[in-house]
């Protein structure tokens, strides 16, 4: 792994040799889209292939994947038979209550809850999702995407995220994550992890190795030196 201070996950991968070669790297988490009708999307049997070599070549990695209100026939049908994701990250308008279901209708996976962040006031509701879910994930809010978008929060605020949330409650910090902002990134704020995506592409769901392997470093660096 990248280093316990720090957690990295690399989303919105789309082809089973790159993910393996960035699981390779030392990255804590691999992110698949399954969100239809999104520029990084997987299709059911694609994402299973992903999952499987990931779990043969890379036990210990966290395979996450990203769905928007899903229907337990869906979920039924992905957590069954080989090439399961061991992380569901909810991206759309999931409820404290709906989270805590599933939970408990899937004890066996471990939910993340992504909260897309417009302003301040936002931050007032992450503390009912403390007991309903295993960790939160903060992104920026766009009108046009669930995620993906480069889009940072607003760094006037980004300090006050600690205070905001349960001490107890792992986070990852998404949003224009990149090598080149992670030193001023850790001296902000203490986050779990991070979750990278499209500042690392060199198309939707084709990631650029060396912008991985730098971010990579600079989270193995930075990590002893956060706020």
């Amino acid at each position: 792994m990248v280093d316990q201070g720090l957690s990295l996950k690399i989303c919105g991968l789309t082809d089973c040799d790159q993910a393996c070669e960035i699981a390779a790297m030392g990255v804590d988490a691999i992110g698949v889209i399954g969100v239809p009708d999104t520029p990084r999307f997987v299709e059911p049997n694609q994402r299973r292939a992903i999952f499987q070599r990931l779990t043969q070549e890379h036990p210990l990695l966290k395979r996450v994947w990203v769905v928007a209100d899903p229907s337990n026939e869906l979920l039924t049908s992905a957590l069954s038979g080989e090439g399961q994701p061991s992380v569901v990250q909810l991206h759309g308008e999931e409820s404290p209550q709906r989270c805590a279901e599933l939970r408990w209708l899937y004890p066996a996976i471990k939910w993340w809850k992504a909260l897309r962040l417009r302003g301040e006031e936002d931050l007032n509701g992450i503390d009912a999702y403390a007991a309903s879910v295993d960790a939160l994930l903060l992104d920026a809010w766009s009108p046009k995407q669930l995620g993906g978008t480069g889009h940072r929060l607003d760094p006037a605020w980004l300090e006050r995220l600690e205070t905001r949330i349960c001490s107890n409650l792992p986070w990852w910090l998404a949003g224009g994550i990149s090598a080149e902002w992670v030193p001023t990134l850790v001296h902000q704020v203490s986050p779990f992890g991070l979750d990278a995506s499209s500042r690392l592409e060199h198309s939707p769901g084709v990631k650029d190795l060396r912008r991985v392997e730098a971010l990579v470093e600079a989270v193995r660096v930075n990590s002893g030196n956060r706020g």
